[in-house]
């Protein structure tokens, strides 16, 4: 069965750091890239952070520059580095895996049950 599992959120103070871990498993078919969005309550989710297979990362404006994303492809796991926290950046955080993408649409993706993470100030 394919699972996604996050952990790592937690509480933090405006100007500290968390890691997150996503860890995959029982997922059939090369996975393209594997991503980070974000949901802050009453926004819809956003993304944050995307590193595809080969390696390559990609940001949102709001991230760059604090965030890093990196994975372990042999352990099917993506960390994202969350440094210089905002109270802004107070959200539930959510793993995404997605397979080959056709006109700019994944074919296949999987969701975690996310994580949350919050910034006092």
């Amino acid at each position: 069965q394919e699972q996604l599992v996050e952990s790592g959120g937690g509480l933090v103070q405006a100007g500290g750091s968390l890691t997150l871990t996503c860890a995959a498993s029982g997922i059939i078919g090369n996975i393209n890239t594997m991503n980070w969005y974000r949901q802050a309550p009453g926004k819809q989710r956003e993304f944050v952070a995307t590193i595809t297979s080969g390696g390559t990362t990609n940001y949102a404006d709001s991230v760059k520059g604090r965030f890093t994303i990196s994975g372990d492809n042999a352990k099917n796991t993506v960390y994202l580095q969350m440094d210089g926290l905002k109270p802004d950046d107070t959200a539930v955080y959510y793993c995404n895996a997605a397979g080959p993408r056709v006109l700019g649409t994944p074919l296949w993706d999987y969701w975690g049950q996310g994580t949350q993470v919050t910034v006092s100030s």
